[in-house]
């Protein structure tokens, strides 16, 4: 493991209930903990509740055999849920002999290795009720005036909210507010119609 260490990889390995077993130096390092802290607990914890879902239902085909690895953007955790960051995970099933041997092997790069990986969370709670439902309605693509109708505000009331959107999220208009809201974990990764994570509103 001496070369991964080198290439900045965090490495785990989980067993099927996706308990991690074993990681290596860099993955400890990320994740600001002792291997008596971070072994036995389950990967679940280490991931933003955004992205739980689908990469829950990813690891449930690597264990049925549907698939022998997958590839996905991950928002990883780090210590105390202060600070998150977007990362490529790679998951790999790895076979013994016997049926309940199977493990699987997760990597990831390590942040300070992923330009502009970090997503600042310790200011979480970014989002009014009104600005969640409005931002909502953007990600579903209802436009400025049945979004008015359904939400009890008028035209400009609405567009006096999407502009504090934007300048909140440092955005130039509504596509990237609603990339750069699923990019930051705002918005619930695998939902339809789009939800935003109760974590996020004040």
């Amino acid at each position: 493991m001496e070369q991964t260490e080198q290439q900045g990889l965090c490495m785990a390995t989980l067993d099927t209930a996706l308990t991690i077993k074993q990681a290596n130096q860099e993955f400890f390092r990320q994740f600001n903990g002792s291997s008596a802290e971070i072994c036995g607990r389950s990967f679940h914890d280490v991931v933003h509740p955004s992205v739980r879902q689908p990469l829950m239902r990813q690891f449930s085909h690597l264990l049925e055999g549907k698939h022998q690895r997958f590839v996905a953007p991950v928002i990883a955790v780090g210590p105390g849920a202060e600070s998150a960051f977007t990362v490529p995970l790679t998951a790999v099933t790895v076979r013994g002999g016997l049926p309940d041997t199977t493990a699987i092997l997760v990597m990831m790069p390590a942040a300070r290795d992923t330009e502009g990986a970090r997503v600042v969370t310790h200011q979480k709670k970014i989002l009014s009720e009104m600005d969640a439902r409005i931002l909502e309605g953007i990600a579903a693509g209802v436009s400025t005036i049945p979004l008015a109708s359904r939400l009890y505000l008028s035209r400009q009331g609405v567009e006096y909210h999407v502009t504090c959107l934007l300048r909140k999220l440092k955005v130039p208009n509504r596509a990237a507010l609603v990339s750069r809201a699923y990019s930051m974990g705002v918005l619930k990764v695998g939902t339809w119609p789009p939800k935003v994570v109760e974590d996020f509103v004040k």
